[in-house]
């Protein structure tokens, strides 16, 4: 089975053009405000009108009002919508658009049950817990032998993904796709990640190893 990428938290669109060129199959959209990787509806736009076909694009929020969503989808061609937060079932249905939920590993939190929740969506995406921080995006990565190996929809694997860990990951739990958005992040000549600009090396470095990963499992 070949794992799915998709490179998230993209704000800029010659990343999200390089992304593609490199093979991804889907670009993230934040439209959350409390990340630095927080775009606009206007640039979401431009972002989506300059991808080739074939490119999945999906739409993050966190909590969000209804009214939000539906102004994404009025203004934006988004694919896909991935909810972050604590939204329930009927809500992420309520939008007539396939969906992703997100679920934070964490103490405490049956993920077998979580997961029959959510029996609609599309695929769940298992990221990091971190208490007090964002959402996603942290670079932070979790147990993953902490997943049940018979989860009932196809599993996204997030939290702390880069180029030099993410065959590993892939060897070790097969997810159906993988999602990364720090781990591929540009680093300033201060030595500091600039969040929501994207290194298009890494992104090439990223997939080769999934493809690598994809063979060597095969």
């Amino acid at each position: 089975m070949r794992t799915r990428v998709k490179i998230c938290g993209i704000t800029r669109a010659e990343d999200g053009v390089a992304a593609a060129r490199e093979g991804a199959d889907a670009i993230g959209l934040v439209f959350w405000a409390g990340t630095p990787r927080h775009i606009g509806l206007e640039q979401a736009r431009k972002i989506a009108a300059a991808l080739p076909a074939f490119v999945t694009v999906v739409g993050l929020f966190v909590d969000p009002q209804p009214d939000a969503v539906r102004a994404a989808l009025t203004d934006v061609p988004l694919d896909i919508l991935q909810f972050h937060g604590d939204e329930s079932p009927e809500m992420c249905a309520s939008f007539g658009r396939p969906y992703i939920k997100a679920v934070h590993v964490k103490a405490g939190v049956d993920l077998l049950h979580y997961a029959s929740r959510y029996a609609d969506a599309l695929g769940l995406l298992f990221d990091a817990f971190e208490p007090g921080g964002l959402p996603g995006g942290t670079g932070t990565s979790f147990d993953w032998n902490a997943l049940p190996t018979n989860l009932p929809r196809p599993v996204i694997l997030s939290g702390g993904l880069t180029p030099q860990n993410v065959g590993d990951a892939i060897r070790r739990v097969r997810p159906w796709g993988v999602d990364v958005s720090s781990g591929v992040e540009a680093v300033g000549e201060d030595g500091k990640r600039r969040r929501g600009v994207k290194d298009a090396a890494k992104i090439a470095a990223f997939i080769r190893e999934v493809q690598d990963a994809d063979v060597r499992s095969s």
